[in-house]
């Protein structure tokens, strides 16, 4: 069987092949990629070569926020049916080390990511996954909804560290599919006023629409002294920096009040 591949060959260069597709080994799932998201740091891969310190290795395959269809399943597995309905976690875990065991698998001293070289991601028809790493979704959501869980999940974790307090006010900047989902859950933890500071007209209004009170074109106005003079020069108490970028992690300091948090999301870029 052969499944295409849509392959980063080079910076800013996708190549289509195909390559041969096994059956799924013990404890593993064959499926079908339906949709997949493209991710902030896909772009910093194709567009400048790396993500962070960690460079591209070409060919490679990128895509991490992926749903699908199970199409078979290998020996062992119980539970799933060609069929099945999932999302599909990109995240390898050993399990085994200090901090698998201790509840802390997202820092896994052996972890493996599917779309980082050597573990190819799902801009591909099929691949065979781990059958922990399947995410059930209900009939009524489709794949490009479920494509969402995994930035999601980034969302959700970066709230551990926002720590929000009932009422409490907040500033996003960034409004991107992540800022926008940060929005959103900042309103339902209960937060008073929420900023949203995003260049492009058309996020600032989507941002509007996730429960944003207020929101702030950072290239017409200096975005932290128009927060600090809407909050009587105090500062919000929570400032969470979904961009990266445009001097935005120093606008986040200055908008924020003493003693407050300052939560990076975004992954930082030199231009």
């Amino acid at each position: 069987m052969k499944s295409r591949v849509a392959e980063l060959s080079a910076q800013r260069k996708f190549q289509f092949v195909e390559h041969d597709l096994s059956d799924p080994a013990p404890g593993e799932v064959q499926v079908h990629i339906d949709a997949v998201g493209i991710c902030g740091s896909d772009m910093h891969a194709y567009a400048e070569g790396g993500v962070g310190d960690t460079p591209c290795l070409y060919p490679m395959v990128l895509g991490h926020e992926p749903a699908g269809v199970v199409v078979k399943t290998g020996n062992g597995v119980s539970g799933w049916s060609a069929g099945d309905r999932a999302a599909f976690e990109p995240s390898i875990y050993c399990y085994h080390c200090e901090f698998c065991r201790t509840g802390h698998h997202n820092v896994c001293a052996n972890l493996r990511f599917m779309s980082m070289p050597g573990d190819p991601g799902f801009f591909r028809e099929y691949a065979n996954i781990p059958v922990q790493n399947l995410i059930p979704i209900p009939a009524g959501l489709g794949a490009r909804e479920a494509i969402l869980i995994e930035p999601l999940a980034v969302v959700l974790h970066s709230m551990q560290f926002v720590a929000l307090r009932q009422t409490e006010t907040a500033v996003v900047f960034g409004a991107g599919p992540i800022g926008l989902m940060t929005v959103i859950c900042l309103k339902l933890a209960g937060a008073g006023r929420v900023w949203a500071v995003e260049p492009v007209a058309a996020r600032r209004e989507m941002a509007r629409r996730a429960g944003a009170d207020a929101v702030v074109d950072p290239h017409a106005i200096d975005a932290a002294r128009e927060i600090m003079r809407d909050t009587g020069g105090r500062g919000v108490d929570v400032a969470i920096d979904c961009a990266t970028t445009e001097g935005s992690v120093n606008q986040c300091l200055r908008a924020t009040r003493n003693a407050g948090r300052v939560v990076i999301t975004g992954i930082p870029v030199e231009r």
